[in-house]
């Protein structure tokens, strides 16, 4: 039986002459992108692309089938947006997952504002920078940081681009001098952030242009496995922060903290919807995903 997925997979990968590309944009995994490609070609009993080390292109049997693929899923489209026309709003529970200092400066307002779309949508909320347990607190999504390396997730981009940046606040440098370069920062009190894995001391940052990596080892007299209390710490001019520019956006546009030494890129911390599986992506979290989206790109 052929599967909507599959074909969401081809078209995207036919599009974009690339599977890795294909499988970045719909948020799975390359191996994840292959499996689909491989299960459709095996469904249609003929090939669909021609592949080398280098490229990709769809065969001559490929192309023909892409056109019918493409208006399946239009209408599939078209028979999916005229039911959610009829209905006057989503309704039932949503239990979402989210990190801390996102979920209560940022994330909290955004949802308050989708509820006011859809009236009769209810929340449960979990809020903690420890990765939820999905399957044991029965969450329908998770707002994760981070590359999603677990490939029996469905990991949804909300804001690919997302980077750390690196901050302290101006009675801060006024007190304790500027930082003029990376190597200043072991004399400087740098505020971390400890989780199950450990305390992260190590700092990594790229400088430009040439992206060249350099590993900090760092140091301070504070620590929390909370990361809003760091970026309070950095605010109260407590020390140097290393955090990511959504969480900090507030108060880097109002003046509280100062981002430190341009030149250099911070790790990327890239903002994703994360479900368990195909069936929890339902038409309100593909909203919500799309309204995120709309939120994070406003900040740009």
């Amino acid at each position: 039986m052929l599967r909507l997925d599959d074909l969401q997979v081809f078209v995207r990968t036919a599009d974009r002459g690339s599977l890795s590309a294909a499988a970045r944009e719909i948020g799975i995994s390359p191996a994840l992108a292959s499996a689909a490609v491989k299960r459709l070609e095996g469904e249609l009993g003929l090939r669909l692309f021609v592949r080398t080390t280098r490229s990709l292109s769809l065969t001559a049997e490929g192309t023909q089938y892409l056109e019918h693929a493409r208006e399946a899923l239009r209408w599939l489209r078209a028979g999916s947006d005229a039911l959610a026309a009829g209905k006057d709003s989503f309704g039932g529970t949503l239990k979402i997952a989210m990190p801390s200092d996102l979920g209560r400066n940022m994330l909290l307002g955004w949802l308050d504002a989708f509820q006011r779309r859809h009236p009769k949508l209810h929340y449960q909320l979990s809020v903690s920078d420890r990765l939820a347990d999905m399957v044991r607190q029965q969450v329908d999504v998770a707002i994760r940081y981070g590359e999603q390396d677990d490939s029996s997730l469905i990991a949804m981009p909300v804001a690919p681009a997302n980077d750390r940046v690196l901050v302290a606040s101006p009675a801060y440098l006024q007190q304790h001098g500027p930082l003029l370069s990376l190597d200043d920062l072991p004399r400087h009190n740098c505020l971390r952030f400890a989780l199950e894995d450990g305390l992260h001391d190590r700092w990594t940052f790229y400088r430009l242009p040439q992206r060249e990596q350099v590993s900090v080892q760092v140091s301070g007299n504070r620590s929390a496995d909370d990361a809003e209390l760091v970026r309070r710490w950095a605010v109260a001019g407590l020390g140097v922060a290393y955090k990511s520019r959504l969480d900090l956006h507030g108060d880097l546009a109002a003046g509280r903290l100062l981002a430190l030494l341009p030149e250099v890129a911070g790790e990327a911390a890239p903002l994703h919807l994360v479900c368990m599986h195909r069936a929890q992506v339902t038409p309100v979290v593909l909203q919500l995903r799309d309204f995120l989206r709309e939120q994070c790109s406003l900040l740009s």
